[in-house]
């Protein structure tokens, strides 16, 4: 009776453990749903995807449901609406997909596939949302072969345009002249010896500036984008230099509120101060390494003569 007994206590307790494990998995789930009030995730694809390359890219970003997102296709059209002088017979692979939250967190990019995307750092994309006037998203960018990644911004602009509600739209001025802030950054980094996170944190310290000071003319912006040259130490031809006031001309001429993103642009200054002080230690120490060793082989090469004569 008592070995009959003990068998259903344990049965039992076998059954309570189980069902208190869904429980729990249940709760603790990351499986949150649809978000009701932005709807799905929005997944853009560039239209040069091949139907294999198109499926990699959605493994890439974490469709395993195309009925849990909403895919829409960037195309050459897209590129010369939202970027002026490009050429609407670009190939584009590069591809992006939007989650928008409530979060309050800003905006979070991950380039999935860093090996592909070239010219375009996370942090680049960022900077110029913030400048489009993105807020509060996960954005994830990959690409199945090595490009430079610009397709992939213009993905996110018609990801928000597609949008049902009004208050998602972008505002047209501000998506042109974030483009152009792209290409700007790019082409400092490829032109003037600098690096991308560099180039990124100058841009990101001027939108501080801007955010301070308020110009409210041209000699104005001139005057703080010397400023911020001079403090970072970075010198820059004059036709890029004055690339870089022309830019920010424009952003001033829209009035563009920086201090609604001056915390992020904070953060994202001094991540990039940090990580560039780290590589000149770093540069600092195998300099020294190579010194010693210089001094040693020196030294030897200095021996050997004197024993020769």
């Amino acid at each position: 009776m008592l070995k009959r007994f003990s068998s259903i206590i344990l049965s039992a307790a076998v059954i309570l453990g189980l069902g208190m494990n869904s429980v729990v998995k249940a709760a603790g789930s990351d499986d949150q749903g649809i978000d009701e009030k932005y709807g799905e995730p929005i997944v853009v694809l560039g239209e040069t995807l091949s139907a294999s390359q198109k499926a990699e890219v959605e493994k890439l970003l974490g469709v395993d449901d195309s009925s849990q997102v909403q895919e829409i296709t960037v195309t050459g059209e897209d590129l010369v609406h939202y970027i002026q002088g490009e050429d609407r017979n670009s190939h584009m692979y590069s591809s992006a997909k939007i989650t928008r939250n409530d979060s309050g967190n800003g905006i979070n990019v991950k380039i999935v596939t860093p090996e592909n995307i070239t010219q375009v750092t996370a942090d680049m994309y960022k900077n110029a949302l913030l400048t489009a006037g993105v807020e509060n998203a996960d954005i994830e960018v990959a690409s199945p072969i090595k490009v430079s990644g610009h397709s992939a911004l213009v993905g996110i602009y018609k990801a928000y345009d597609s949008s049902s509600s009004s208050n998602d739209k972008l505002d047209s001025d501000r998506t042109k002249v974030a483009s152009q802030e792209l290409n700007v950054a790019t082409d400092l980094a490829k032109n003037d010896n600098l690096s991308n996170d560099q180039v990124t944190q100058l841009l990101s310290e001027i939108k501080q500036e801007i955010a301070n000071q308020h110009p409210a003319t041209k000699a104005d912006i001139e005057q703080i984008v010397d400023d911020k040259l001079k403090s970072l130490n970075i010198q820059l031809s004059d036709s890029d230099r004055q690339l870089l006031i022309n830019l920010f001309d424009e952003m001033r001429k829209l009035n563009i509120n920086f201090g609604s993103v001056k915390s992020e642009l904070s953060d994202l200054s001094s991540k990039l101060s940090d990580k560039l002080k780290n590589v000149a230690s770093d540069k600092g120490f195998w300099q020294s390494v190579a010194d010693f060793f210089g001094k040693i082989f020196s030294a030897i090469g200095s021996f050997f003569s004197s024993l020769a004569g």
